[in-house]
């Protein structure tokens, strides 16, 4: 199976976790955080980095890292290192939309360990994203993580 195959194939499994943003232009905004999710699941920094737009920003505890080489370079050690068989879990919160083609969604999730399915209470976190469309495609120009307990 190919990889966008694969993708697409994670994408609607996961696609029931959000509810009332499923369909529609919310649903497309929503299909990065999917999008994340399934590459960071494959511990895949190169397509990880890739959802980003050139200049994006990946803000992961204390690390502020900006533009996809160095979202790329960092994700690719932590993933060969403590983020290895690592998943993201999220459930969206709302999505607004500040200009055309500019979106920011709020998801509350987490990071699991290897054989869990929900975050412990120190890992969960609440994430904004900073969506935007380019080219027709939904792009991630931000992502933040904020502990909600600590």
């Amino acid at each position: 199976m190919s990889n966008a195959a694969s993708l697409v194939d994670q994408a609607k499994e996961w696609a029931g976790h959000y509810g009332s943003f499923a369909n529609g232009t919310e649903g497309a905004v929503l299909s990065v955080p999917l999008r994340f999710r399934g590459c960071w699941e494959r511990g895949d920094a190169d397509d990880l980095a890739g959802i980003f737009t050139e200049n994006g920003s990946l803000l992961l505890g204390d690390e502020q890292l900006k533009g996809r080489e160095e979202i790329r370079t960092y994700l690719t050690d932590q993933f060969a290192g403590p983020y290895r068989g690592t998943s993201v879990v999220d459930e969206p919160a709302s999505v607004r939309f500040i200009a055309e083609g500019v979106a920011v969604a709020i998801t509350r999730g987490g990071f699991t360990q290897p054989g869990e399915t929900i975050p412990a209470p120190e890992r969960e976190v609440r994430t904004t994203w900073v969506i935007v469309q380019r080219d027709g495609e939904w792009q991630l120009l931000a992502y933040q993580s904020s502990p909600i307990t600590g």
